[in-house]
C-alpha cells in the first residue's frame, strides 16, 4: 500500500507511492514536461487527441470498467455521466489508517478513494459544448459523490478537480474530472479554512461573503453574474487570469446546492470556460471545487464552519511557469493585473 508522510516543519502530508518510478518513466510518459523546450511545455496545443478506439471511458466500453454511479436518460444504456474507480489509485478504500511514528516522523496508510467522473459519452465533446443540462449532470454527479463519500468517517476531505490538457496533469483525453477522498485535510485547504475561521472570529462575518460583496460593489474584477452566482477575478490571485465562481447564497458545503442553483452554475461555468478558451486560445487549465471538510466532531474545530466558510470553484489556466522564487516563497508574480484580466474576459465572446 502507498503511504502518507508528514513534513514535521510545515505540517504538510505527501503521498509516497509504493513502487518508485525511474528517471526513464518521466522521459517516456511526460515528454511535454521533461527534456522539452519551454515554449512546448507552456503550449495549449497538446490537449485533446482524436477519438481513441482503446479509450475505456467512451460510450460502448462500459463493460470494461466497474460502475460506481451513473446518470442516465430514460434508456438505461444511454448514460450522461459515469463514475468509475481510478486505475492504480493513490488512495484506497480497503484497510485501516495504521498511523504510527517512525523515529521522529509520522506516517499512515493512504486510505481514501480515487474516482474518475466521465463527463461526456463523447470522446471529443466537453460538457460545456453540449447543452447546459449536460454540465448540470456533471455537477449533480459531483454533489452525489461528495454526499456518499463523506459517510465514511475515515475520510477527512473530499476534493473534486478537473485537469484539461497534458500540461495541466490530465489523465485521459476523454472529458473527465476526478474525486479524491483523503484521511487528512490537505495543507492548502486547511490554510483556507483557518483563514476563514480567524476572519469570522474578529468580524463575525464570512470573509467570502465580504469578498463577493466588495467585488460586486466595485465591479472592476467581475466577469459575469447571474441570479445565483458571481464569477470574478480575485483581488490577489496566484495565477494570471485565474477566476472564481461563488454562490450568492451562503453555504459552507457544495452538497447543499439545490436544483435551480445547479442549473445556474452549469450555465455560468460553461460560459466562463468558453470565454477563457476564446481569450487564451484553448489553454490547459485546472479547476478545483473548494467545499467544507467532513464535519466529524473534533475539539475546537468546526463550531463556526457553517458560518465562516463558503464553498466556491477556483479555475486556473496553465499559461505560465513558476520560478523557484515563487514556488519556494509563495509570493506570486502576476504579469497581468486582475482588473485588466477581468476586462479581457468581459470583452471576449465565448468560443
Amino acid at each position: 500500500m502507498h503511504e502518507l508522510r508528514k513534513d514535521p516543519i510545515l505540517n504538510r502530508w505527501v503521498a509516497v507511492l509504493k513502487d518508485s518510478k525511474s528517471p526513464g518513466y518521466y522521459l517516456e510518459t511526460m515528454p511535454h514536461l521533461v527534456g522539452s523546450p519551454k515554449s512546448l511545455r507552456l503550449s495549449g496545443v497538446e490537449t485533446h487527441a482524436s477519438k481513441d478506439s482503446n479509450c475505456i471511458l467512451c460510450h460502448g466500453k462500459d463493460h470494461e470498467t466497474l460502475e460506481i454511479f451513473a446518470i442516465r436518460d430514460n434508456n438505461a444504456s444511454n448514460w450522461r455521466t459515469r463514475v468509475i474507480p481510478r486505475p492504480s489509485p493513490v488512495f484506497r478504500i480497503e484497510g485501516d489508517l495504521g498511523r504510527k511514528g517512525v523515529g521522529m516522523y509520522d506516517i499512515m496508510n493512504s486510505i481514501g478513494a480515487n474516482e474518475i467522473i466521465i463527463e461526456s459519452p463523447s470522446h471529443n465533446t466537453q460538457p460545456e459544448d453540449m447543452d447546459v443540462s449536460q454540465m448540470a449532470a456533471v455537477l449533480e454527479t459531483y454533489r452525489h459523490r461528495i454526499s456518499e463519500l463523506e459517510k465514511d468517517p475515515r475520510f477527512r476531505y473530499i476534493l473534486i478537480h478537473k485537469d484539461f490538457g497534458k500540461i495541466a496533469g490530465e489523465l485521459y483525453s476523454h472529458p473527465h474530472s476526478e474525486v479524491i477522498a483523503t484521511p487528512i485535510i490537505p495543507k492548502g485547504i486547511k490554510e483556507e479554512l483557518d483563514g476563514a475561521k480567524a476572519y469570522y472570529y474578529y468580524k463575525e462575518r464570512c470573509v467570502f461573503c465580504d469578498i463577493m460583496n466588495e467585488e460586486l460593489k466595485t465591479g472592476k474584477r467581475v466577469i459575469v453574474e447571474t441570479g445565483n452566482f458571481v464569477a470574478f477575478i480575485p483581488f490577489a490571485p496566484k495565477h494570471p487570469f485565474e477566476y472564481w465562481i461563488m454562490p450568492r447564497r451562503h453555504d459552507c458545503a457544495f452538497q447543499g446546492i439545490n436544483k435551480a442553483e445547479i442549473e445556474d452554475l452549469a450555465a455560468i461555468l460553461s460560459l466562463t470556460i468558453k470565454k477563457m478558451r476564446s481569450l487564451l486560445k484553448n489553454p490547459p487549465y485546472t479547476y478545483v471545487l473548494h467545499t467544507a471538510p467532513n464535519r466529524i466532531p473534533r475539539k475546537d474545530h468546526w463550531h463556526t464552519l457553517g458560518e465562516d466558510f463558503h464553498w466556491h470553484i477556483e479555475i486556473m489556466p496553465v499559461i505560465t511557469s513558476k520560478s523557484g522564487f515563487e514556488l519556494n516563497s509563495e509570493l506570486y508574480i502576476l504579469d497581468t493585473s486582475p482588473e485588466d484580466a477581468a476586462g479581457n474576459f468581459r470583452e471576449t465572446s465565448p468560443l
